[in-house]
């Protein structure tokens, strides 16, 4: 079969373009892009991915401008995802496509935005950010003439639904699309969601630990307790004698990166070895993801996961700015869905009477898809009577 730009076969378990299950709405397939790097093409050309360049990731955007947002955060998700596909000869293109959407429906502020987005619509179906996303891409982007979203194929709104593993309790919105377009929710992903879901994994732990030693919470003495890392931090040591501090913390990164794909190459070897899957379905109906970490590098990443939760996710300055990015999405949320005439015109019609369900859903959208400095400022809109409306 056809293989990849570097002459790699295709493995038999990838998805194939060719033999794609379609769009839910048929149309002429591009002449210059196989389909998945045409759904590649319409997410990056999306509002709402533009808009993750000013989305918290940990750091709130106006915090430094070397730090990751939601955005560059999707980038390296998507290079790693990319080159552990190539790798395995999986189809690339979707892999990137499944990394790059997977955060597309983060509210601001990161996971204190989504936190409080779930409080404020607890009594209204909840908020997650994963059925956001979804709902972004199959609805709220309203780019073509004939119909809502984007109309991505099979493979990437089931890669995306389910690069978390099987939903056999489907979230309301999700179950409801699921009715007019089966997505298989009862097994796992194909091995591009896979790969996806785990390079997202090591983008994490690579970048917050590279952020965490920028803004100082900890240095490389911190972290040399630490499997994988501390092993990294000795040998990137040894490599970059006599040169400034930011290349040690730069090539610990790499070799920590490094560490972490190796070993998932080896150990999802390891269980292709033992499943013979003979295609893509095989993979979806295997009790057990292919696509992992072997059990002592599962274990360091949590290691790894519980020390950059003490040391970086609950730091005093970010409990601060957690603090206040909850406070301002709360009263956000709560005048907006009182009040919905506040709203902008497209907004306000869609939102109909105060407090009720479809008011919820709206305000809701509205702030999921703000980025933090235009939460910061519709806040001083709605709030401050020195500001303009």
């Amino acid at each position: 079969m056809a293989g990849d730009t570097l002459g790699r076969p295709r493995a038999a378990f990838a998805e194939d373009p060719r033999a794609s299950k379609g769009r839910r709405y048929p149309e002429p397939e591009s002449l210059t892009r196989t389909p998945f790097a045409r759904d590649r093409d319409r997410i990056i050309h999306t509002s709402a991915f533009r808009r993750l360049k000013e989305k918290t990731q940990v750091f709130v955007a106006h915090e430094g401008d070397q730090f990751r947002t939601r955005l560059t955060h999707s980038l390296e998700v998507a290079q790693i995802a990319r080159s552990i596909a190539t790798a395995m000869g999986l189809d690339s293109d979707l892999a990137e496509t499944i990394a790059l959407v997977h955060d597309i429906g983060h509210p601001p502020f990161g996971h204190s935005g989504e936190e409080e987005l779930e409080r404020q619509m607890s009594d209204f179906g909840g908020f997650d950010h994963n059925v956001q996303t979804f709902r972004v891409v199959t609805e709220l982007e309203r780019r073509y003439p004939q119909f809502a979203g984007l109309n991505l194929t099979w493979e990437t709104l089931e890669g995306l639904v389910k690069h978390n593993g099987p939903l056999r309790n489907p979230p309301g919105y999700i179950a409801d699309y699921n009715e007019r377009q089966k997505l298989d929710l009862g097994t796992h992903a194909g091995a591009e969601a896979q790969v996806a879901s785990v390079a997202d994994d090591i983008a994490y732990h690579g970048h917050d630990l590279d952020d965490g030693m920028r803004a100082r919470f900890f240095g490389p003495d911190d972290l040399a307790h630490l499997p994988v890392v501390g092993e990294a931090v000795r040998a990137a040591r040894i490599a970059s004698l006599d040169v400034p501090p930011p290349r040690l913390r730069h090539e610990t990164i790499r070799r920590v990166i490094d560490a972490m794909v190796t070993d998932l190459l080896a150990e999802t070897q390891r269980r292709l070895a033992k499943l013979a899957p003979k295609d893509a379905d095989a993979i979806r109906r295997s009790k057990q993801p292919v696509v992992g970490f072997g059990a002592a590098m599962a274990e360091a990443n949590q290691v790894i996961k519980d020390f950059l939760h003490a040391r970086m996710y609950r730091h005093w300055r970010v409990n601060r700015m957690t603090s206040k990015a909850r406070r301002l999405t709360e009263e956000l949320f709560r005048l907006l869905h009182q009040e919905p005439s506040l709203l902008p015109d497209d907004w306000r019609a869609r939102a109909g009477e105060a407090g009720t369900q479809r008011a919820a859903t709206t305000v809701g959208d509205y702030v999921a898809g703000m980025t933090d400095r235009y939460a910061m400022d519709e806040y001083r809109r709605l709030t401050d009577l020195s500001v303009s409306g």
